[in-house]
């Protein structure tokens, strides 16, 4: 049996795709209510695919319960803040899990982490953790780190297709997880130390956040000598050793926006070129603010009359983790700002002072419509909003009349 923690994102697809891949499975999670759903047949966040995933896992025989089980396999997915101040990762689920496995789990068990983290935490942190237990590592329990790959939006194809890569004390232990990952991992599965599996997730998605602070201080550039960003990064690609990304109002979610600080924080005198690209990454939606503030003023338009399209941190998808968008918001906040007026057809909940709940409602409340996320609903709702002034924060729409960052 595979006691899966943590039952997010990351957590809950990957013991529901473990269980349809006749694995014995229990999910297990300190949030009750997010238990009693998911017991009721309920999924807790949306994902194409999922529900179909679920319901298959549970015909499959999934399990999910508060308490931890005995057994001989852990797979920790819990999340990892940083500190803001430091940049430094904050280890405190990922012990706190640790610990509460150590309570129940039986001499020779293997406990593998998937919570991304920054090189050198389970070396300083999690082997600690354990050692003053007075268990032996390697011999009363067994360390692993495989960390996840999958992206919201997409995860159930990523958990099957995508390589991993897992990071173990010994060649044997590393073979035992590979072999489970195997069961239903169609990509390949890369075993080395864990310090290297560690490094190696974080300089994913630094690359990422690189590449994308590039596209982004071009924008600046353009915006500034009123050059066509798009244009130019057009052009610029078609160039066959040139592919350069698009800009956009911000970076989200829990990887790229967070990750790459895990080095700063580390290496601060080593990482000069991340942080400076982490710092436009972070300046954009401040940038973007500005940039209604100049829509607005040149087409007259009252602050109130303002709508953010979008709340989620990317396309398609509930999750509104480090969502550009509620950067924006925050930094009204910080100026004492009337928070702009929002909507997003994936966020149900009350986010904002703001936020509408019906897209037409929305639509009477303002005059000037900014594409802060380019979900497919609003795509298709084009002809809707033609009539408003339309700040396209992503391209989606490269009509003439529409204003972009």
């Amino acid at each position: 049996m595979i006691n899966v923690i943590g039952l997010g994102y990351i957590g809950l697809p990957t013991a529901l795709m473990m269980a349809t891949h006749g694995i014995e499975v229990v999910g297990t999670d300190y949030n009750e209510d997010l238990v009693t759903t998911l017991n009721e047949g309920c999924t807790t966040f949306k994902e194409d695919g999922l529900d179909e995933l679920f319901q298959d896992a549970l015909n499959s025989g999934i399990k999910f319960s508060t308490e931890y089980q005995r057994t001989d396999t852990y797979i920790i997915s819990v999340p990892t803040p940083y500190d803001k101040f430091s940049k430094k990762i904050d280890p405190c689920y990922v012990i706190s899990a640790v610990k509460s496995v150590l309570n129940v789990a039986p001499k020779g068990a293997t406990i593998v982490i998937e919570s991304t983290v920054s090189p050198g935490t389970m070396e300083k942190f999690v082997r600690p953790a354990i050692e003053e237990t007075g268990l032996v590592i390697g011999k009363d329990v067994n360390l692993v780190h495989a960390p996840e790959r999958i992206i919201p939006g997409n995860m159930v194809y990523e958990l099957l297709h995508n390589n991993r890569t897992i990071g173990a004390d010994s060649q044997e232990i590393g073979k035992k997880i590979k072999d489970l990952y195997s069961s239903f991992c169609q990509g390949k599965i890369i075993v080395t130390d864990i310090k290297t599996a560690e490094m190696t997730k974080v300089v994913e998605n630094t690359f990422r956040a690189v590449n994308i602070a590039f596209a982004n201080e071009l924008a600046k550039i353009c915006r500034h000598d009123n050059m066509d960003v798009y244009e130019i990064i057009k052009i610029c690609n078609m160039h066959p050793r040139v592919n350069i990304l698009q800009p956009g109002p911000g970076v989200g979610g829990h990887c790229i926006s967070v990750d790459p600080w895990f080095l700063v924080g580390d290496y601060p005198s080593l990482t000069k070129v991340i942080k400076e690209a982490m710092m436009v990454n972070d300046s954009m939606p401040d940038f973007v603010l500005n940039r209604i503030y100049e829509v607005a003023k040149e087409k007259g338009i009252k602050i109130d009359r303002i709508g953010l399209y979008g709340i989620t941190y990317k396309e398609n998808v509930d999750d509104i983790r480090e969502s550009p968008t509620l950067q924006m918001l925050e930094s009204q906040r910080k100026h004492l700002a009337i928070e702009l007026k929002t909507y997003d057809p994936f966020v149900n909940y009350s986010i904002s002072e703001n936020q509408f709940f019906d897209f037409e409602s929305f639509l009477q409340e303002i005059d000037l419509i900014v594409i802060m996320v380019k979900h497919n609903h609003i795509k298709e709702k084009y002809k809707t909003i033609k009539n408003k002034i339309i700040v396209d924060c992503h391209n989606i729409f490269p009509d003439k009349d529409v204003y972009h960052i």
